[in-house]
């Protein structure tokens, strides 16, 4: 009894530490001994047969972590087996290990979608390396990610104590995006380790714009490119040297959602990436307006009273767009004739790519996407979405699963094989809020939850970053006693009056309007198709 107990045990552990379970599939299988053995050493438990009929009655009695398969057996050949294979086991890897080096053969194996091919005498390394890259693929890059991120930790922590240049603030930002993406799936340890590192680094940017931003506006020569500055930096220079500009303002776009939808590109274009700073407050009214006029709000309500809609009027507060671009063309003298196009729904960019053969000879089209800031507010009043997009990476799933289904990656193929520069950008991005803090005032206030302006405001000074004085800063002042307050880290503004309930609604939804990273780092980057040649 306890002998047949201890065969148990044995054979209970060489289960649960097996690597995985292979299928391998050859008419030679008995000179293979050497590697079959290698493999077991390995801790892979591996089944062997001689034929695919064989192979077919294995795969239907059990699973196969991967199964090897000779292309040139008798009878049913390899390319046969594995077309039935994938029936009866849609998601195994097969790897093709052949003698045949004829290049069709390869093109139906691939076309088959196997996982590898291997050619003929393999050597146990061979086949190791491709067991590693189609079953502990995933395991050992996490691994090899948190491990480099714990090496990585303290040096980005110095980096956040360190930094104090727009240009290292836009590294550092580049850095924690960087290893967001990479930990996606790591463990939940380290991704409180990053989430708090990121807070950290939240805490000490909004101290960094809070002492800097006002020199920022006033001092146009010495500063960072910022919302007004997005044409005359990015856009003239491209059109001064001849290029016709494809311009996609994505609103609402996180440079980490970016960074999803490039995989996306990099087929079909060479990418120059670049950050510039949103303007304060991030919000559609403030940033886009100041993109589309190259100037600051204040500028826009002096100069152009007639294009500048307040926070309490009722009417949308970005119909002037093609209207204030085309008073800033008129600036600075240039005279390219543009298009603009709006879209508020994921249906209309398969309707405009008829149009693109009319506008191909235009030098600046401009094309204005709102999806992205329609999902964060479903996110907030939908209980379905929010549950969706639970968080930054369901949020940036979402994103590019509306990226490939929605028209808008079928737009920029057609745009690969048209001569023009695309460009994306956007006007602000997004914070996931976590902690209210209160705050006062009268039935005039803004509703935004990142950012406050009125003339009877009343909070916790140290709590906010405090505009007293508005057009100091570029920003029209609705009362003489204006003033305008903003939420930092991932902070958002309640109102004492059924507190509980409102912070309970609000909290863990994507807003904007504050100081953080996610909402003021932004991206800008040019698009060069590699089929025209860059």
């Amino acid at each position: 009894m306890w002998h047949r107990f201890l065969i148990f045990a044995v054979q209970a552990h060489y289960l649960y530490m097996t690597n995985g379970r292979l299928l391998w599939v050859d008419d030679e299988i008995e000179f293979l001994s050497v590697h079959i053995l290698f493999l077991q050493k390995k801790g892979y438990e591996v089944t062997t047969c001689t034929n695919g009929p064989d192979a077919l009655d294995l795969c239907a009695e059990q699973n196969f972590d991967l199964i090897l398969l000779d292309e040139n057996m008798p009878g049913l050949s390899g390319l046969e087996t594995l077309q039935r294979i994938k029936d009866l086991q849609p998601d195994v890897p097969v790897v093709m290990v052949t003698k045949n080096e004829e290049e069709n053969i390869m093109n139906q194996a691939i076309g088959s979608k196997i996982a590898d091919y291997l050619l003929k005498p393999v050597n146990p390394m061979q086949i190791l390396l491709t067991l590693k890259k189609n079953i502990h693929l995933r395991q050992i890059q996490q691994e090899t990610a948190q491990s480099n991120y714990r090496q990585a930790f303290n040096r980005i922590s110095m980096q956040i104590s360190d930094t104090s240049t727009p240009s290292e603030w836009k590294e550092l930002y580049r850095q924690l995006v960087f290893w967001e993406l990479e930990l996606a799936d790591a463990d939940e340890s380290m991704a409180d380790m990053l989430r708090m590192q990121k807070a950290e680094a939240n805490q000490t940017f909004s101290k960094y714009v809070a002492r800097n931003y006002e020199n920022w506006i006033n001092n146009a020569a010495d500063r960072p490119v910022i919302s007004p500055d997005v044409f005359k930096h990015y856009v003239f220079p491209s059109l001064s040297a001849g290029r016709k500009v494809f311009l996609i303002v994505i609103d609402n776009l996180r440079y980490d959602q970016w960074r999803t939808l490039s995989r996306e590109l990099a087929p079909y274009f060479d990418i120059e990436e670049d950050l510039y700073f949103s303007i304060l407050p991030t919000a559609t009214q403030y940033a886009r307006n100041a993109i589309f006029a190259g100037m600051m709000p204040l500028q826009i309500k002096r100069q152009y009273p007639d294009l500048w809609i307040e926070e309490t009027e009722e009417e949308s507060k970005n119909l002037h767009e093609e209207d204030l671009m085309r008073r800033q063309l008129e600036r600075f003298r240039r005279r390219e004739a543009i298009s603009y196009h709006k879209f508020n729904d994921s249906a209309t960019p398969d309707t405009f790519r008829g149009h693109l053969r009319r506008i191909k000879d235009v030098p600046l089209n401009v094309m204005v996407i709102n999806f992205i800031d329609i999902l964060s507010h479903a996110r907030t009043e939908s209980k379905m979405v929010r549950e969706l997009a639970g968080n930054e990476a369901a949020y940036r799933s979402i994103t590019h699963s509306w990226f490939l289904h929605s028209g808008i990656k079928s737009l920029f193929e057609q745009l690969a094989e048209m001569d023009f520069e695309v460009a994306i950008t956007t006007d602000h991005g997004s914070l996931r809020v976590e902690k209210a803090i209160r705050v006062v005032g009268d039935r005039n206030v803004n509703t935004n939850l990142r950012y406050k302006l009125g003339k009877s405001l009343n909070y916790n000074p140290k709590e906010v970053f405090e505009m007293a004085h508005p057009e100091r800063f570029g920003l029209p002042s609705p009362n003489v006693s204006t003033r305008y307050i903003y939420a930092t880290g991932s902070d958002f503004f309640a109102y004492p009056n059924n507190y509980n309930y409102y912070v309970q609604y609000y909290h863990d939804t994507f807003q904007h309007g504050g100081i953080s990273m996610e909402e003021m780092i932004v991206p800008y980057v040019r698009l060069y198709s590699k089929r025209r040649g860059g």
